[in-house]
């Protein structure tokens, strides 16, 4: 974990988001106002369209707004240089994609320490952190296998270990589960609560299933590019919530 400032480790600012379709601009986001606290579980929930992926991306930096602010641990992302913000996503950052986003070349074990080669943690280092990750994901006897040879919960283990391997203050979560069954997104989720806690981490997940989003404390909904709901449930990490 990095060292951090005080406060809380976002905040979003009248946050818009714009793209040119046919030469006309679509609005994605409009004038998004959130607070995240260091340590928080929060998800994110809204119908697919709504701008949950796009507001993800703004947050940790893959993107940048066309108006308003970021702040990421004091620092404004749209303020820092290129260079700067892609250390900031590969050392601070870690990110789960819906679709895995696995190099099919490369085994489990190098898909994972892939990231800490690029932060220049030394090959052997990075091994040896890639194996006790996948190890702590259950997948100890799968380092050499290839993302064809993993089913889909295994690959998204692999993704969700990727985006720990760096030690992140911030996890990023985009529907971890959506390309899952029921019983296999259940037990993801109880795997990211599990890592989010031992690691003290930050966790935004977003969802478009209202029973994966009550598992979080607080729950804020996106409906056609704004936050239009936000509020606490009695969301837990235990496998068996109600």
């Amino acid at each position: 974990m990095n060292e951090a400032t005080p406060g809380p480790i976002l905040t979003a600012r009248g946050v818009r988001k714009a793209y040119l379709m046919g030469g006309r601009p679509l609005e994605v986001l409009r004038n998004i106002e959130l607070t995240v606290g260091r340590g928080e579980f929060l998800a994110l929930r809204g119908a697919s369209g709504a701008g949950k992926s796009t507001l993800l991306h703004l947050l940790g930096g893959l993107d940048l707004p066309n108006a308003g602010t970021i702040i990421f641990d004091g620092s404004d992302l749209r303020a820092l240089a290129a260079s700067a913000l892609a250390r900031l996503r590969n050392r601070r950052v870690g990110f789960v994609f819906q679709a895995y986003h696995l190099l099919p070349e490369l085994s489990a074990l190098e898909n994972v320490a892939l990231p800490a080669r690029m932060a220049r943690l030394p090959a052997g280092d990075a091994m040896a952190r890639g194996r006790d990750l996948l190890k702590r994901v259950g997948l100890g006897a799968r380092l050499e296998h290839r993302p064809y040879e993993l089913s889909g919960g295994e690959q998204q283990r692999v993704a969700i270990a990727r985006a720990l391997i760096n030690e992140p203050d911030l996890i990023l979560a985009d529907e971890p589960t959506g390309n899952l069954d029921s019983h296999t997104g259940d037990e993801i989720i109880q795997l990211l609560c599990e890592l989010r806690e031992e690691r003290r981490a930050t966790l935004i997940m977003a969802t478009h299933d209202a029973r994966i989003a009550a598992r979080a404390p607080r729950v804020v909904e996106l409906a056609d590019g704004t936050l239009v709901a936000a509020g606490e449930t009695s969301g837990t990490t235990s496998r068996n919530d109600n």
